[in-house]
């Protein structure tokens, strides 16, 4: 197995359209387990962890551009503000350890369906920036997934950001898993209300091949807070219930050794009612804060 540590950006991507099957490390918290557990075995390995421009987040025309290889960590501390879906998924996953090497880059990398980040970026309908020495692309996020563990990257192609609108309204983020921390999801849920459009976003993961949104979920919610958005009143119980309906008929899982499917359902269901009434009196505390 060969080994290449590029120290720029370039280097990267020209090693990159070189060698196409290398595969790249970031934190190495997922390619180091297949690779020990010897279900990967690559005839390179490509560092990308001295790229500095990996490394950093910016924003660009109010949107956050994040590099691919900032660790969960920082999303935590440095942009649980701006970005507080992303930064709720990001405390759910592993150990301080994980959380310290991990990143969003090497998640969608990965296309797990399982991965913690996906929903949250769903939600917020994030865009993954990509590159490779013919240039740069950006994919909306509910194109990215094309199947398990797969993505629509193209083989001389890195990821270079996600770029991500700070949210107009609240976000939140909810998982399930065999117990309470470091632990794979069973099942997990985003949602993102975005008053400023009269929009919602929902992000489903670990309950169907790739990570997907619940369009008839979000409809629905939509149509129902119609009237609401401006008065800021009560949510009906019978909306949360019928939403949480929705989003888990989105859902397409299997059984496996972390939960049968009809549990997955049954779980979207109740993370997306709670999710919503979290978010909903989220909303209507901002009005009083304002006030």
């Amino acid at each position: 197995m060969e080994f290449l540590q590029p120290a720029t950006w370039a280097e990267a991507l020209e090693a990159k359209a070189a060698s196409r099957d290398a595969v790249p490390v970031a934190g190495g918290t997922d390619v180091m387990v297949a690779v020990n557990f010897g279900r990967l075995r690559p005839s390179l390995l490509l560092d990308l962890t001295r790229v500095p421009e990996l490394q950093q987040w910016d924003t660009e025309d109010g949107v956050v551009r994040l590099g691919a290889g900032v660790p969960y960590a920082r999303v935590i501390t440095e942009l649980g503000d701006r970005l507080p879906g992303l930064a709720m998924a990001a405390r759910t996953i592993g150990s301080p350890q994980i959380r310290n090497r991990g990143t969003v880059g090497g998640n969608l990398a990965t296309a797990s369906p399982a991965g913690d980040a996906h929903p949250a970026l769903l939600a917020a309908d994030a865009e993954v920036e990509v590159a490779s020495v013919r240039g740069t692309r950006r994919i909306p996020v509910t194109g990215f997934y094309t199947g398990v563990k797969r993505s629509a990257l193209a083989d001389d192609e890195l990821i270079a950001a996600i770029r991500i609108r700070p949210p107009s309204g609240p976000q939140q983020y909810s998982k399930i898993g065999t117990r309470n921390a470091m632990v794979i999801a069973v099942a997990a849920f985003g949602l993102a209300l975005h008053p400023d459009r009269r929009a919602v976003g929902t992000g489903i993961g670990s309950a169907a091949p790739t990570p997907r949104r619940a369009p008839e979920a979000e409809e629905f919610l939509a149509g129902e807070l119609d009237g609401l958005w401006d008065s800021r009143g009560e949510l009906p119980a019978s909306t949360a219930t019928r939403f949480g309906e929705l989003v888990s008929a989105a859902a397409a899982p299997i059984d496996d050794v972390r939960g049968t499917a009809r549990y997955r359902v049954h779980a979207l269901s109740v993370m997306a009612r709670r999710t919503l009434t979290w978010a909903w009196a989220d909303y209507r505390k901002e009005a009083t804060t304002c006030a």
